[in-house]
């Protein structure tokens, strides 16, 4: 794997332990909790880089759809609902011992 493929790929890992390690921050993002929107996360976790030209913050916002859903396919959080917020799934209720 080439230097830069591999710096990505660590990129990728840290942003989706960012995004663990807030949701075990938050009461509602807790198992069975009513979890939190898209939004709220991808401000909260620091991802938004501002307003530009043809790359508006809530276009931004497509990369954290994407670490979401490959924590989903791992197990460890899910959507409430269709177009509804994020939570930690129940099998992560004692991952905050790992």
């Amino acid at each position: 794997m080439s230097k830069i493929k591999n710096r990505g790929r660590l990129i990728r890992q840290q942003a989706k332990e960012l995004v663990l390690d807030f949701f075990r921050s938050k009461p509602e993002c807790k198992p069975k909790a009513e979890g939190i929107t898209q939004a709220q996360i991808f401000r909260e976790c620091g991802f938004d880089w501002g307003e530009y030209p043809k790359a508006t913050s809530s276009n931004q916002q497509y990369w954290v759809i994407a670490i979401l859903r490959a924590l989903e396919s791992e197990g460890k959080v899910e959507q409430v609902r269709e177009s509804g917020p994020w939570r930690l799934k129940e099998t992560m209720i004692y991952s905050d011992e790992q």
